[in-house]
């Protein structure tokens, strides 16, 4: 399955689901990279933007912010909500391993395990040479994946809920072969007085610190940082979500 297809009718509540999402912590970490390493992005490309939650509040700052996604409903909903909160965020329907850009841009960001999508690993190794490919030279490269940890202890068979009075779902995780996780949720949300119930299935794999490190040398970058779960932290063998920064040589 390809990254985001099956997003069809999660679109719909995503942002429902979402609502406890950390995103200021991510928009945070972002600038403070830039700060860090010297790098005053003006444009910026979201890789797999979603709903626009981190697309939308960056061009709220000042950034020129353009957002890809696979998913047609999603970057509707990311065009309806900036205009009604009147920023300007330019909207891509590509595939991150085929990403093609007119110019070439500052920054590229891939938030909220995106890349774990990408479930082989020479998707993985494209999409990290297109993205060289959109930076320009020195440009920053910043991106977050579910650790090892995550995938094969955390989310391994397990099942989680959610009850809220406007959407509600039950996610079972199952593992499958190393490090591949396979999400099956079914969701209700209220239309009306009633629940509409519909079900998606979502696919991630994780990938090895040293892995991952490896193919951003080959694509063409030099890894500047590495930390674990919005702190500044090195990751620990229990660490679950691993950030990752990344400049063109």
């Amino acid at each position: 399955m390809s990254p985001h297809t099956s997003y069809q009718h999660l679109a719909q509540v995503y942002d429902l689901l979402m609502t406890e999402a950390p995103y200021e912590q991510w928009i945070s970490f972002a600038e403070s990279m830039w700060d860090r390493f010297g790098v005053k992005p003006r444009t910026i490309l979201d890789l797999g933007c979603g709903t626009g939650a981190i697309a939308i509040p960056l061009a709220q700052l000042g950034y020129h912010v353009t957002g890809v996604d696979l998913s047609e409903e999603m970057l509707a909903i990311t065009y309806d909500k900036a205009k009604e909160k009147g920023v300007q965020v330019e909207l891509l329907h590509q595939d991150m391993r085929e990403l093609e850009v007119a110019v070439e841009v500052d920054a590229v960001v891939s938030f909220c395990d995106s890349i774990n999508y990408l479930t082989e690993g020479v998707d993985v190794f494209q999409t990290f040479l297109q993205i060289c490919g959109a930076l320009k030279s020195g440009g920053l490269f910043l991106f977050d994946v579910h650790s090892l940890y995550k995938i094969n202890e955390v989310f391994a068979d397990s099942t989680f809920t959610l009850t809220e009075e406007d959407v509600a779902y039950i996610w079972q995780c199952e593992l499958e072969g190393e490090a591949k996780v396979y999400h099956d949720l079914t969701i209700f949300a209220k239309e009306g007085h009633l629940y509409r119930r519909f079900e998606e299935v979502h696919v991630q794999r994780g990938y090895s610190h040293e892995q991952l490190v490896e193919w951003l040398y080959q694509a063409g970058f030099e890894l500047l940082h590495c930390s674990a779960d919005f702190t500044n932290q090195e990751p620990t063998d229990t660490s679950e979500r691993i950030f990752y920064v990344a400049s063109k040589k």
